[in-house]
Order: structure tokens, then sequence, then C-alpha cells
């Protein structure tokens, strides 16, 4: 067990490890103390609030966490073991300066790590994140003297939270929905909220675990297969799988079909907003179908880097009245700026009482193009330098290439985006085209030049 800092664990809008191994209890309390160092210097705060999700690791880091952050004089408010939308919620709903979350989101049970934010449900862009980590790898504390520091008080903001959804959202359809919380943290949350809104609800890994032992935190495809069986099984208008702490949402159709994010925000864009205009924020992941679909009925599609700090702050920038992610987020800012997932079924289930139409019927007006998503390990301290060699050589070979975020090659026949996941050891390459024999070939000719890459920058080092 180490507890030296490893300044690898700060991600560009996260902070994440391996318990025990990246991140100790010792760990988290000097991110603790980091953080309320620059709460109190940077963002003249004096209160923020404190939330974790269900992982059996959660309890030692919060409560190590709290210990550090009061001791810098701030003052902490715990709203306890929650999804991630509940907690966020209260920072919001109590206006507090900034929120810390404790979860690891879908990565497996041996990891966790935290997540912050501002008053308004905004994400610490990555050179905020990187100001705590210089704090907290330097030392540079402000510790105060034992009358000044901060107290930690709980506060259960269950009631409020689902009177909020109460007040938005008003169903006079019988619909029924199955819930597949995967054993995370929206166990807490979703099953009551829904069925408090008269949804008729079918519950799949709706106990909480955990170890995720009944299904992985990550909602793919692969992973939802109960889910598919008890929509068909029990007729259910659609579907819905959470991941782990519950800020993204996996929509599945009434006849089983998985839905993309790109096919869900187009839905939401088509029927779910109240005008049709402003910018809407979709990542450079998202398929060419959101702005085909979109940018016909007057809204302008802008593409921004991967990452759902990114989308929140593009959101508030622009004003925007939706925002997608290709891996499941989605923003709708009308309720608030924050990611919370169980907003975007809640949205469908409005959306499908309003048009009285399937949700098959919705998905099949969206023209589909083929996806494929893959994923190559490459070590953390390789992954950038490796992206980052490959699109010297890509900008001298292509015409149209993106930058913003890793590399994304525009073809004729479709697009390549090549880039360093920022929560995990791996690059990832998507690519979109008009059939599949074309996805085989760019598969085939990007993914050899990125091992090439690869072994160039491992024989190298």
């Amino acid at each position: 067990m180490n507890n030296d800092i490893s300044p690898n664990i700060f991600r560009a809008y996260d902070i994440r490890g391996v318990y025990n191994k990246d991140i100790t209890a010792p760990i988290m309390h000097k991110i603790g103390l980091a953080f309320g160092t620059y709460v109190k210097e940077m963002l003249n705060g004096e209160e923020v609030v404190v939330g974790n999700e269900i992982r059996q690791s959660s309890f030692p880091l919060v409560h190590a966490f709290i210990s550090g952050v009061t001791a810098t004089g701030i003052n902490v408010i715990y709203v306890g073991t929650t999804a991630f939308g509940q907690t966020l919620y209260a920072g919001w709903f109590l206006k507090k300066t900034a929120t810390a979350f404790v979860t690891a989101s879908h990565l497996p049970p041996e990891w966790n790590g935290i997540k912050f934010y501002h008053f308004d449900g905004v994400g610490f862009a990555e050179e905020e994140l990187m100001a705590i980590r210089d704090i907290a790898i330097d030392e540079k504390y402000t510790v105060v003297d034992w009358r000044d520091i901060g107290n930690s008080k709980s506060y259960n903001i269950e009631e409020e939270y689902e009177n909020f959804f109460k007040q938005k959202f008003k169903f006079t359809d019988n619909l029924k929905v199955a819930i597949d919380c995967g054993g995370g943290s929206t166990t807490l949350s979703a099953p009551k909220i829904f069925t408090s809104l008269g949804l008729e609800i079918i519950t799949v890994y709706c106990e909480t675990d955990p170890t995720f032992s009944g299904r992985p935190s990550d909602p793919k495809p692969k992973n939802l297969t109960e889910l598919v069986n008890a929509i068909k099984k029990h007729e259910c208008d659609f579907g819905v799988a959470f991941d782990g702490d519950g800020d993204r949402a996996v929509i599945v159709d009434n006849l089983g079909r998985i839905l993309s994010a790109d096919q869900t925000g187009i839905i939401i864009g088509k029927y779910g907003l109240a005008q049709k205009k402003g910018t809407i924020i979709a990542n450079v992941e998202c398929s060419k179908s959101v702005a085909e679909q979109l940018e016909v009925l007057g809204y302008k599609v802008k593409q921004i880097p991967v990452g759902h700090t990114f989308l929140t702050i593009e959101a508030k920038k622009e004003d925007s009245p939706l925002g997608v992610e290709s891996s499941g987020h989605i923003i709708l800012p009308e309720y608030f700026l924050f990611d919370d997932a169980i907003v975007t079924p809640l949205k469908i289930a409005e959306i499908l009482n309003r048009e009285k139409r399937g949700m098959s019927t919705l998905v099949d007006e969206i023209p589909s193009y083929p996806l494929r998503k893959e994923e190559i390990q490459c070590d953390d301290d390789l992954k950038f330098a490796v992206v980052d060699l490959l699109k010297q050589k890509i900008l001298s070979k292509y015409e149209n290439v993106n930058t913003m975020d890793g590399v994304r090659i525009n073809l004729q026949e479709g697009w390549v985006l090549i880039r360093p996941s920022n929560t995990s050891p791996i690059i990832r390459m998507t690519i979109e085209a008009d059939d599949k024999e074309t996805i085989e070939k760019l598969s085939v000719e990007f993914k050899t030049q990125l091992m090439d890459t690869v072994t160039e920058i491992q024989s190298s080092r």
C-alpha cells in the first residue's frame, strides 16, 4: 500500500485509481486537504456538499476526504451514499460553492475516485483539477488552527430530489418501463422515483450490489441481456440501464434494440425540446446522423472533445438546450446542467406519452450508419505519446483531419477517431462509415498504423 500521490490518478475530468494501490484513505485525506485549500483560496468558498456511491471502498475514502476538507476550515454537508444525481442535486439545491462525489463511475469494483463540481453542476475543468493535484503533491495546504476547523453535518436530500421530478414530469398514459440499475447507486433512487411518477416498472438488478456481481457497472450492450429479455417478456414500452453511479443511461426500445447515445439524443432533440433553435453540443465521437437529423430542424450542432466536463462547460457557455456524449452522458439544461442519468428515461417517457407512438417507430425514423468501437490496451504513461506521434503522421497523409481531441480523420466514405482514454489505460478507435465493408477496411488500415506507432514509442523508451 503506497501513500505517495501518483500524478497519474488526476485525469482530465476526475481522479481515479485502484483502491489500496493508487488511492488509499491517507491519499484521499491529502486530496481533501488540497480540495479544501482550493475552495477556500480560489473560490472564496466556506461550505461544500459531499456524497459517495455504493462501492465498498467509498466509506473509508469519503470520510478520509471529509477529514481533509474540514482541516482547512471548510464546512461539509454530507449527503451520504446516493446516486450521482442526488448528490449533485443537493449541491445545486443548497447553492453551496462546490460538490464532491466519491465514485469510479463505470469501472470495476476495485476502482474508486472522486469528481468535483461547481455550485451549478458544471464539472471542474482540467486546469482546476491540475491545480488541486499540484497543491496535493507539493503539500501546499492551508491547514487551520483547532478553533477554526470546519464542521461536517449530515443532510438527507431524498425528499426534495423526488419532489423535483414530481414537479417536472407528469404522465397520463400507463407506461411500462424496465429498469436495470446493475446493482449500482441508482438502486437507491430510480425505482422509487419512477414509481412515484406513476410509471409501472419491471426491475432488473435493482438490489444494491457493491461488487457488481450481477452485471458489470458499465452498461455496454453485451451486459444488457437480462434487460432486453425483461422488455420482451413483459412487453415494456422501453427500458433503461444505468451505469455504476448514475451519470449515464442506455435506452432500449420496446423491441429490445439497444440505442446509441446519438439515437437517444436525436429523439430528444426531435420530440423533447420546446423550441427548435439553439446550439446542441455533441462530442467528436458522435455519429454524423446527429447533425444530419437536427440541423434541418433549426438547431446548430457544435462538436467538442470527449468528456462529460467539456459537455457541461460548453452547454453552459452556449446556453444549449441539449448536450450529447457518445458514451451515454446526456444533459438537458432545462432541468439542470449536470448529467443525472435519471432525466434521460423520464424525458423518453414524456415523449412517448405525448407522441402516442411506439418507441421502435421513433427509432426506425433515424438513419443508422455502421459503427465500430475498439479498445487497444496501452499503458497510461505511453498512450498520450502514441496518439501525439500518430497525429503527426496522419496530418502529413490526409487532408481533412480534426485534432481537437485525439485525431479524427474525415474521409468521403466515413470517419475514424483515435484518442487516448482519459480514464483507463487504453486507446479508443471509433469508426463510422456508409457500409460494413468500408468499416472493415478502415479498421485494418488504421489499427495497423496505431500498432506500428505503439511499437515505435515502446522501443524509444
